[in-house]
């Protein structure tokens, strides 16, 4: 029965995390499509990048919310242990990077992870965005602010609410996260990545 209700719950996460705040909100708003101008990623820097602090901000908004919610959820269910939590977490964060709506081609995942990790331990997430909020402000690369926030995430949560499935489940979106701003980081030690609220030459395609 617990594993039954693991995979619905995992299929309801998934599908949640597939769903591309980007591209409805640019939509609504009548932006341009994120994955047909700048960068080409559906994440809230690119839609900045259009042009629109309030759509990027929706973005943000919107991919947190996906997973936070099916995470909190979870957490507040007798049905679900430390480590289904996690599972259903990656489902979410998954369904970000790969959504079965828009072909698979997804996010980064930097604010769904976020998300997750609000609905775990809410002082470590405001931890989180804290740091990438310093980072932003002091280089001025989201790339690198949410890199280094990133890396952090996994020790927050271990100081501050040690649940060995639940950091797991963070490591593992870190891992997703490095390895889908590849790119980033190549631009990053090349000095050729544009600084935020800097607009990307469509032929640079990555962030």
């Amino acid at each position: 029965m617990d594993i039954a209700v693991l995979i619905i719950g995992m299929l309801l996460a998934y599908l949640l995390g597939s769903i591309s705040s980007a591209i409805v909100v640019s939509r609504l708003l009548g932006l341009p499509d994120p994955r047909a101008t700048g960068s080409g990623n559906p994440g809230a820097t690119n839609v900045l990048r259009a042009g629109s602090k309030t759509g990027a901000a929706l973005t943000l908004a919107g991919d947190a919310a996906k997973g936070w919610l099916p995470v909190f959820i979870a957490l507040q269910s007798v049905h679900f242990p430390a480590w289904m939590v996690g599972l259903i977490a990656l489902a979410a964060f998954l369904g970000h990077l790969y959504p079965v709506f828009f072909g698979f081609r997804g996010g980064k995942g930097v604010a769904t992870a976020l998300g997750v990790i609000l609905a775990i331990h809410p002082l470590t997430g405001l931890l989180v965005l804290a740091t990438w909020l310093l980072v932003a402000v002091i280089v001025r690369y989201s790339s690198l602010a949410a890199l280094v926030a990133a890396l952090a995430a996994p020790i927050y949560l271990a100081l501050w609410h040690p649940e060995p499935w639940l950091i797991a489940a963070v490591g593992v979106m870190v891992l997703f996260l490095y390895l889908r701003h590849s790119t980033n980081i190549q631009r990053l030690l090349q000095g050729t990545e544009p600084r935020i609220g800097e607009k990307k030459p469509a032929a640079n395609r990555g962030d």
